[in-house]
C-alpha cells in the first residue's frame, strides 16, 4: 500500500478557496488512478486568519505546515486589509511562512501552449517555442532587509536595505544550474551588476560556481535588458535565476507571455524535498465568489508538487497532459477566452481536467 503523504491545505482569501477546491479534485483523481494516499489538513492563512485569529499566520497553521510533506496554498490578500499595520497584513504572513519553513527558492515555469497563442498580447511568431523557468531567491534581498524612516533636511525619508551573502547566492545559483541540466542546459543569471554592490557579489559568485557546470551555457543579463528580451525573444530563455525583487517582477512578466497569470504554477523549495505550492496569481477579490476564476495554475501546482516533492513524475505527466487536452479541445475560462460569451466557470474547468486524466 502506498505511503500516506500529508498535505497542508491553506486556501487563503479571495478566489483561493475556489481554485484550491478544483486542485483537491485532481488529488482525489490521482489517488484513484495510481493508488496514492493523501491526508489533507486545512488551516487558516492570510486575511481570513487575521479576521478569525488576529494574525495572518496562526501558530496552529504554521505547525500544520511544518508537520506536512507539502503545502498547497491558494492566495492571500484583498482591499479589506490594505490599510492594516504591517504585522496585520496578509502579505506579512507570506513572508513569515517562507522564512519559518526555510523556503529560499521560488520556481515559476512559463510555458506557452500553442492553442493559447491568441490569448497573449504578443505576436504568435514571437511566442513560438517559449518554455522557460524563473528561479527566484525568496528569503533575502530588499524584501527582508532592514526598513526604517528618519528625518532629514528635506523632510522624512525612507530606507529599505538590500543585503545578500555568499551562502544565499550560492545555494540559489546551484539550484539554477541543476535545473538547467535537466532541461536545455542554458542558464541566464540576472542582476544589476553595473550599479548595485549586491549584484556584483552575485555575479562574482556565479562566475566562481560556473566551472562546476561545464555542460551548462551561462549568460549574464542585466535586469532591465532581461525585461526587454523576455518580450523580444522569450523562446531563447531556458532557466533564469535571479534575486528576490528582480524575480518577483520578471516572473510576473513571464506569466503574461502565456496569455494569463491564471496559467502559472509555482513551487517554493528549501534544502530537502519539502515544498510549498501555489498559483502565481493573487486573490483577485474583484471576481471572488463568482465561480469564474481559472483553476489551471493551481492544478499545475499540484503537478509540480508531484514532480518536485513526491517524485510522482507519471502522475505529473497525466495532469499536465489533461490540461493540454482540455485546452486543445477549446475550453476556456474567461481570462483566456477570446470569445468571452463561450467561457466556462471554475468548477466546469476542474471537472473537465479531472475527466481527461487517464493513464
Amino acid at each position: 500500500m502506498a505511503e500516506v503523504k500529508k498535505i497542508a491545505v491553506v486556501a487563503g482569501d479571495g478566489i483561493g478557496p475556489e481554485v484550491v477546491a478544483e486542485a483537491e479534485k485532481v488529488l482525489k483523481r490521482t489517488e484513484e488512478l495510481f493508488g496514492y494516499r493523501f491526508e489533507l489538513s486545512h488551516g487558516l492563512f492570510g486575511g481570513i486568519a487575521i479576521d478569525e485569529k488576529g494574525t495572518p499566520l496562526p501558530q496552529e497553521t504554521l505547525e500544520l505546515c511544518q508537520n506536512a510533506d507539502a503545502v498547497l496554498l491558494g492566495a492571500v490578500g484583498g482591499p479589506k486589509w490594505d490599510n492594516n499595520p504591517k504585522e496585520l497584513r496578509p502579505e506579512t504572513g507570506l513572508l513569515g511562512i517562507r522564512k519559518a519553513l526555510g523556503l529560499f527558492s521560488n520556481i515559476r515555469p512559463a510555458v506557452v501552449f500553442d492553442c493559447l497563442k491568441d490569448a497573449s498580447t504578443l505576436k504568435p511568431e514571437v511566442l513560438e517555442g517559449t518554455d522557460l523557468i524563473v528561479i527566484r531567491e525568496l528569503t533575502g534581498g530588499i524584501y527582508f532587509g532592514e526598513k526604517f524612516r528618519r528625518d532629514s533636511e528635506n523632510g522624512q525619508e525612507a530606507v529599505d536595505t538590500c543585503v545578500y551573502n555568499v551562502k544565499e547566492v550560492e545555494r540559489i545559483v546551484r539550484q539554477g544550474f541543476e535545473v538547467a541540466r535537466t532541461r536545455r542546459k542554458k542558464l541566464a543569471s540576472v542582476d544589476k551588476a553595473n550599479v548595485l554592490e549586491t549584484s556584483r557579489l552575485w555575479r562574482e559568485t556565479v562566475n566562481r560556481i560556473a566551472p562546476e557546470y561545464p555542460d551548462v551555457e551561462l549568460e549574464h543579463v542585466l535586469v532591465d535588458n532581461c525585461a526587454m528580451q523576455l518580450l523580444r525573444r522569450p523562446s531563447s530563455f531556458d532557466v533564469i535565476v535571479t534575486e528576490n525583487m528582480f524575480g518577483d517582477i520578471l516572473s510576473d512578466e513571464a506569466a503574461m507571455l502565456t496569455g494569463s497569470i491564471g496559467m502559472l504554477s509555482s513551487a517554493s523549495l528549501g534544502e530537502g524535498s519539502f515544498g510549498l505550492y501555489e498559483p502565481v496569481h493573487g486573490s483577485a477579490p474583484d471576481i471572488a465568489g463568482q465561480g469564474i476564476a481559472n483553476p489551471i495554475a493551481t492544478i499545475l501546482s499540484v503537478a509540480l508538487m508531484f514532480r518536485l516533492t513526491f517524485g510522482y513524475a507519471e502522475a505529473a505527466d497525466v495532469i499536465e497532459r489533461a490540461v493540454k487536452n482540455v485546452l486543445d479541445a477549446g475550453h476556456r475560462t474567461g481570462d483566456i477566452a477570446v470569445d468571452k460569451s463561450k467561457a466556462i466557470g471554475t468548477q466546469a474547468m476542474g471537472d473537465l481536467i479531472v475527466a481527461a486524466m487517464t493513464k
